[in-house]
């Protein structure tokens, strides 16, 4: 995938404030490479999901990610904590 066609999605989960997790960063292109280059400096987790990206990018900032998500962004939730 070239620069320009690269998306980034940043989701947070706090549910003191939002019953799922949301979208609080997402960009394509030089903005994505950003995103993750600013999240591995943060020591954040980075996951590649192809298969979901376009879906959130879709996802205003903020808003929670939709029900027929829940089950991958859980799996992926799941995968990180046993890193």
């Amino acid at each position: 995938m070239d620069s320009m066609s690269k998306l980034a999605v940043a989701l947070k989960y706090d549910p003191t404030l939002k019953d799922a997790p949301f979208v609080v960063a997402k960009g394509k292109g030089e903005l994505a490479e950003k995103i993750i280059e600013e999240a591995k400096k943060a020591g954040v987790p980075v996951v590649s999901s192809p298969e979901i990206i376009h879906d959130l990018y879709e996802l205003e900032i903020l808003e929670e990610i939709p029900q027929n998500l829940y089950t991958a962004v859980a799996e992926i939730i799941l995968f990180l904590s046993d890193l």
